[in-house]
């Protein structure tokens, strides 16, 4: 998700530091002090400039509105690398707490770092909106129909149980990322360049240093967090790949691999694969809700569905939204011009001008969706009184986890209360709405964890352009034990296909979300004294709970990540474990199914155990 500043963390990391710190006399304090707001405030202006501009150009696609963007972002990007050059000559001196975690936020505020020559910075900004352009502005057009952009694409992806329509609606939106690819290349490498100019080997490096502890072992943290959960997908995979076995037949999935393919698990990237639960759901479930359906039965329009997730909110005691943030909001799809219609939210001035940008449909994902970006929101909105270097989340993971952690109250008893539901569902249900949940979170894990596992492997020279589509699907192949649904070979450019890769956002945060979500739900169940199950935990209307969650929001990044955690969970340690508990019913049932299965073991051999960190 786009959000002012990525000021990411690196927690031991100086640029120039020298073997042995110094204790700083009073003047060196004051210098630093004085330079730390001097470069807050510029910062900050730029900040601002390049977000509006940005949204002018993710809400008004065009060749213009991408060129302003683009100077913008220049602007900032090289007021950050002069400040951040600067503040070495502090390096190595004893400072105020305070001030010596601003120098190390500042050295590491950018995900895209530019080189210091000005052409280079231009050119590379330049790539980076075009590149985004080019995924806005993607459609399919078929021969004789109309064109088909993504928003169009997904909603087929989903519905359709055509296998040859599912194929060629797949091969049609990644046929949109081949022109990207030279224009990719060239972008690593200037984007390297600029990571080199700030001490770093690569962007990868940068990238692994943003959470408070040595990249090297932030590669372990996020192999250490897969293996935790690796058995619970291999599961779910064996299982869901078996009735998709059943239902396409052995000319569709093969019964000889052990993959799914790609284009069947009604997503266009298969990172989640919720849309397949009705070709998956236990034989014997008991009937469920179907959350669009009771949506599109109250008629509600988008503006409405935002609401609801307002609502939450404040029913947890935070204040509602300001009005500017429902007259700027972009709710529904333009029909005059082109947009990015990937959802995202918006903290445009670093203070109460909250916005979110969603082509909203009337869906029970999208309603999900919501919950998600509002999060992005509230979270803005209670850290806006810390100074500038600190307003962002605890770490980038925390952001995404914060509106998913809201969005797993989405229970049955919820939308009774809502008045949605007319009575929640039999308990005898529950195996059917966990696997629901699996298919969208268990199945998006590997999916979150691969995409920087490439991108790491890319900006490290490891995978060498040639090999950028294959070394894809390598991995594609080992984490997700997903296969391509026809032949790719060196001139696609698959990951391009993907929004986050041509927009250059970070994407290890998203798996770290999918565990901090259930981390925090289990602590926020636990505050407003809920028991029973987590899958039927609800937080909706408890300010006990709210007034804790809002203890950790306002820390925004002024301390290390595991004291942010340790406020609101009592923890200090990323942990799958409470996601296990949350799925621990399905997990039992899961393994009972495939054992049964005949020829099929609980564990899939299309996954590699083998260590994936770049």
């Amino acid at each position: 998700m786009r959000q002012f500043f990525a000021f990411l963390v690196a927690g031991v990391t100086a640029l120039g530091a020298t073997a042995r710190a110094v204790t700083a006399d009073k003047p060196a304090v004051e210098e630093a002090n004085a330079f730390t707001s001097r470069a807050e405030a510029r910062l900050l202006e730029l900040g601002n400039r390049q977000q509006r501009a940005a949204w002018v150009q993710a809400t008004h696609i065009t060749n213009d509105t991408e060129q302003i963007a683009a100077e913008a972002n220049k602007d900032l990007i090289a007021a950050t690398i002069e400040y951040a050059v600067e503040a070495t000559k502090f390096d190595g001196l004893e400072l105020p707490a305070e001030v010596a975690r601003k120098l190390r936020l500042l050295k590491l505020s950018l995900s895209l770092p530019a080189p210091r020559d000005p052409a280079l910075q231009s050119e590379l900004t330049q790539l980076a909106a075009s590149l985004e352009g080019m995924y806005g502005k993607g459609k399919y057009c078929p021969a004789g129909k109309d064109c088909l952009d993504i928003t169009a694409l997904d909603r087929l992806m989903a519905e359709s149980r055509d296998p040859a329509e599912l194929l060629e609606a797949w091969r049609g939106w990644h046929g949109i990322a081949p022109p990207m690819r030279p224009k990719y290349e060239r972008f690593v490498g200037l984007a390297n360049e600029g990571a080199r100019t700030l001490g770093f080997a690569d962007m990868g490096a940068l990238w692994r240093s943003n959470y408070d502890m040595p990249p090297e072992t932030f590669a372990a943290e996020v192999e250490r967090l897969w293996q935790q959960v690796r058995p619970l997908y291999a599961s779910l995979h064996t299982y869901v790949r078996g009735r998709l076995l059943e239902r396409y037949g052995p000319t569709i999935v093969p019964p000889d691999s052990p993959h799914i393919p790609a284009h069947l698990l009604g997503n266009m990237w298969a990172q989640s694969w919720d849309n397949v639960y009705p070709l998956v759901a236990p034989p014997q479930a008991a009937p469920s809700h179907d959350l669009t359906e009771l949506l599109r039965a109250k008629k509600l329009d988008a503006r409405e569905m935002v609401r609801y997730g307002e609502r939450f909110f404040t029913s947890l005691g935070f204040e509602p939204m300001p009005a500017t943030f429902w007259e700027r909001s972009l709710f529904t799809k333009p029909a005059d011009r082109e947009v990015v219609c990937h959802a995202s939210a918006w903290d445009v001035d670093n203070d109460e001008d909250l916005r979110i940008k969603m082509c909203i449909r009337t869906t029970g994902e999208d309603f999900v969706v919501i919950h998600h970006e509002l999060g992005h929101n509230f979270y803005q909105r209670a850290y806006r009184k810390q100074p500038t270097l600190f307003r962002a989340g605890a770490n980038d993971g925390f952001h995404e986890a914060i509106g998913d952690a809201i969005a797993l109250s989405v229970t049955p008893e919820y939308l009774v209360k809502v008045g949605l539901l007319d009575r929640p569902p039999d308990t005898a249900g529950d195996t059917g709405l966990l696997l629901s949940r699996a298919l969208e979170k268990v199945a998006f894990l590997p999916f979150g964890l691969l995409i920087d596992q490439w991108r790491w492997r890319v900006f490290s020279g490891e995978v060498k352009p040639a090999d950028y589509n294959s070394a894809w699907w390598e991995l594609r192949l080992r984490y997700q034990g997903v296969s391509p649904p026809i032949p790719r070979g060196p001139d696609d450019f698959d990951p391009g296909a993907k929004y986050h890769v041509p927009a250059n956002v970070p994407y290890t945060r998203y798996f770290l979300a999918h565990i901090l979500q259930f981390q925090f739900h289990r602590a926020l169940c636990r505050a407003a004294g809920r028991t029973g199950p987590l899958h039927r935990c609800s937080i909706y209307g408890n300010e006990a709970a709210g007034e804790k969650l809002e203890r950790m929001l306002v820390m925004g990044q002024s301390r290390p990540w595991p004291d942010a955690l340790e406020a609101l969970t009592g923890e200090r340690r990323m942990d799958a474990g409470a996601l296990l508990e949350y799925f621990a019913p399905l997990s039992k049932w899961l393994d009972e199914q495939n054992r049964r299965r005949p020829g099929a073991s609980s564990s899939s051999p299309a996954l590699d155990a083998r260590r994936g960190e770049g």
